[in-house]
């Protein structure tokens, strides 16, 4: 990963974290089938655009907000941190997306 941004790293990092830290395995990923982990990244994305110029005065008021209905989990696991921090975890959220998309089309594959 040397040769990579330090974007890019932070967003793999993120991606191994959700997996070895919070228990995101790509069994869990797989069983999602409502585009939940495309809104969850959007919802982080959205959360950056409309209320990240908040942050750097008020980074509380930032943290505090709550997520819209689009969020597609318990609230429990809404947890904005910072703009930089949530755009790296969509993007590690579209990462376990796009996996998951290959890995079905992969069955889909070697079923057909």
């Amino acid at each position: 990963m040397s040769n990579l941004s330090k974007a890019i790293n932070d967003v793999l990092a993120e991606r191994e974290r959700q997996i070895n830290v919070k228990g995101y395995s790509t069994d869990h990923d797989d069983s999602y089938e409502q585009n939940e982990l495309p809104r969850a990244a959007a919802e982080y994305t959205n959360q950056v655009i409309g209320r990240g110029w908040i942050f750097e005065r008020h980074p509380d008021l930032y943290r505090s907000e709550v997520a819209s209905d689009f969020w597609p989990w318990d609230a429990c696991y809404w947890n904005p941190k910072s703009p930089r921090e949530d755009l790296v975890r969509a993007a590690a959220i579209l990462i376990a997306e796009i996996e998951r998309l290959d890995r079905k089309e992969a069955k889909a594959d070697a079923e057909g």
